[in-house]
């Protein structure tokens, strides 16, 4: 017995105007062709909404990241249409995988690579804790060698999870000062990593 193919015979005409948001503007003062708000505000919405992303991938979790790439879950929604692999041109580093300690200067040197500011996702369990991984040539999290901003869980995390961890780091970004970058906490955080 054949399935019917319905929407071939009975095309669905979808409605787009309850779908389609737009993105809201900052709180300010708003009236007759001016609107005023805070710059960090501004320079906020801009930045969430255009990250681009550097996979740094190594084992089953960048197979996640693959699939959270696809049409299915389109990471491009949110601004990330562009995923680069030249850490000079992005502003977050996705580490996906298992990291051994001979890749931890690897790491370490592209994450000094990307210009400021930047960001770090540690997806799934190898990459945040060394996962089952509990030996001597694993990393035992990431957070060892560079800071991290997001944790994503799982083994591997599923693609929801990781457009979870994506739109934490939204957040983040969206509500970041433009002075924290040069605040003393902020460079305190980078010597402790022994970066200058």
């Amino acid at each position: 017995m054949s399935r019917p193919v319905r929407f071939n015979v009975h095309p669905i005409v979808a409605k787009t105007s309850d779908a389609i948001t737009s993105v809201e503007a900052p709180e300010g003062y708003s009236g007759e062709g001016f609107f005023t708000t805070k710059l960090s505000d501004v320079v906020g919405l801009a930045r969430k909404n255009s990250l681009w992303p550097l996979p740094f991938a190594t084992s089953c979790c960048g197979i996640e990241f693959m699939a959270t790439m696809g049409s299915h879950y389109d990471l491009a929604r949110f601004g990330s249409e562009r995923v680069g692999f030249s850490p000079r041109q992005c502003d977050l580093l996705m580490v996906m995988g298992t990291i051994a300690k001979k890749m931890g200067p690897v790491l370490r040197q592209v994450y000094l690579q990307m210009a400021e500011p930047r960001w770090v996702i540690a997806v799934g369990a190898c990459a945040s804790s060394g996962g089952i991984f509990d030996t001597y040539s694993v990393l035992q999290g990431i957070d060892q060698v560079i800071p991290v901003d997001v944790y994503v869980p799982g083994c591997p995390p599923r693609p929801e999870a990781i457009l979870d961890g994506f739109m934490k780091i939204q957040e983040l970004v969206g509500q970041e000062s433009i002075r924290r970058r040069n605040s003393v906490q902020y460079k305190a955080l980078l010597n402790s990593y022994g970066i200058e």
